[in-house]
């Protein structure tokens, strides 16, 4: 391998990002795909999906990274302390110049590791509460259509149809067909689980229960089951589920999740179907259970009739009997009219008695007579005052005309004003020529001054 770096002169100088590129190019371009087995250590899975952690071994360790894309495809989620065998790319984080390996893969390493994935979820999904006994949904007591999520070609479904036609040909079973094993089997279940409620939502098939699961197999074979997704999707369901998962034995994380489980697909069809022969036997018990229970109704109502019929009475006495009770209660009905209508008479006497003291004629009579009086007062007073008024008005009048500047001009006076309105009273105030206005007694005159003669000069 050439050494691009070699030849690299002293004047060209790297920046810190040119370098660290053409490291990760190097490494990239040199390293295929690589297995490393190693200790995880500093796992960490921010909110990102991404898993990042160190891979060590007694003397040396390496940053790992490993996308979402990537890790969903795993079937565990590794602590620190496991041992993994990683399929991995040799890189290099630019950002802090940081030796790493892209992980593309992961497996556990040693025996037991599918099992210690089990053990890993089952004990995350505990915690969580999706085992617990208040979250189980019962049965509903008569299942007529039932949904059934497992392989169309399988030993399961071949079990459960034989079963509930022996036992209960009526239900109805619609087989929803999913792959029950391989990388597509979990996604497929989850789906067909979907597609049930929704069908059961909308009515469009309103299903009562479903069955999910299929025939034995190794614990790789049965894996799906233990999936994630499959259990929440179990979990979330609002149809009850049952789970039938392999043989007895195998018990899976759906059989926990479940709200039923049953040992096998054939115990899971008893489950949800009663059996036919067993219904009509326990049908014929309770035929003859309410014959025997009317029998004795009848004989009870027989004996009580009989009773009765030695205490009835002749119709004729009975009714003799009842019309001079009729005519007793008519004599005190009667009586009881005449008492009640003297004592309303009575009083209605005292109320009358009663409303005539308290009468409002008399009092508006005494209101309307010192109405009177006071508006004849009121008029005098007011005729008293108009007199006085008059008089003072014209004594006022009389001390007043002397002073009235009219007046004055019936004794031949003028009142002279000049252009502007304003009141002459000054010869020195004119000049001739000027032009003024003579208030007379009867109206004004307009006229020149051609001269002008102070007191001092006459």
């Amino acid at each position: 391998m050439s050494n691009p770096f070699a030849d690299t002169p002293p004047s060209q100088v790297y920046s810190v990002a040119q370098l660290n590129r053409q490291v990760r190019q190097l490494l990239e371009s040199h390293f295929d795909y690589v297995w490393v087995e190693g200790e995880v250590s500093n796992f960490a899975a921010p909110s990102s999906g991404h898993w990042y952690f160190s891979l060590k071994d007694g003397s040396a360790q390496v940053r790992c990274a490993m996308f979402r894309n990537r890790n969903q495809r795993l079937r565990f989620t590794p602590a620190n302390g496991d041992e993994l065998r990683l399929r991995c790319r040799v890189s290099l984080y630019e950002g802090r110049g940081e030796f790493q390996l892209i992980v593309e893969h992961a497996e556990l390493d040693g025996e037991g590791a599918l099992q210690l994935a089990f053990e890993r979820l089952k004990q995350r999904l505990l915690a969580e509460g999706l085992f617990a006994p208040e979250k189980k949904k019962p049965l509903p007591d008569s299942i007529t259509r039932l949904g059934v999520i497992t392989s169309p070609t399988g030993a399961a479904i071949h079990d459960i149809l034989t079963v509930l036609q022996r036992r209960c040909p009526a239900i109805e079973v619609y087989v929803l067909p999913v792959a029950v094993q391989g990388e597509a089997a979990a996604g497929e279940i989850c789906q067909a689980i979907a597609r049930a409620n929704a069908l059961a939502a909308n009515g469009k098939v309103p299903l009562d229960a479903l069955i999910v699961g299929r025939g034995g197999g190794s614990l790789e074979d049965l894996w799906a089951f233990n999936e994630e997704q499959v259990a929440r999707a179990i979990a979330a369901s609002d149809l009850p589920i049952v789970s039938a998962v392999g043989h007895e034995v195998d018990f899976s994380i759906a059989d926990l999740v479940a709200d039923i489980r049953a040992a096998t697909p054939s115990a899971a069809a008893e489950l949800v179907s009663p059996d036919q022969r067993e219904w009509v036997q326990r049908l014929k018990h309770l035929e003859d259970a309410l014959s025997r229970q009317m029998q004795r109704k009848l004989a009870l109502v027989r004996t009580e009739l009989e009773h009765l019929g030695k205490r009835l009475k002749h119709p004729g006495a009975l009714l003799r009997e009842q019309s001079q009770r009729l005519d007793d209660l008519e004599q005190r009905l009667h009586l009881a009219q005449r008492n009640s209508l003297q004592r309303k008479r009575s009083q209605l006497g005292l109320l009358e008695a009663r409303l005539q003291a308290r009468s409002p004629n008399v009092r508006l009579q005494q209101l309307q007579s010192q109405l009177t009086n006071q508006q004849e007062q009121l008029k005098h007073a007011m005729q008293h005052r108009l007199i006085l008024s008059r008089h003072r008005l014209e004594q006022l009048s009389a001390r007043l005309e002397p002073l009235n500047p009219l007046a004055t001009l019936q004794r031949g006076y003028a009142i002279i004003t000049d252009d502007t309105g304003t009141v002459v009273t000054q010869s020195e105030a004119l000049s001739a020529g000027d032009s003024v206005t003579a208030r007379l007694a009867d109206g004004s005159a307009e006229l020149r001054v051609s001269e002008t003669h102070p007191d001092n000069e006459s």
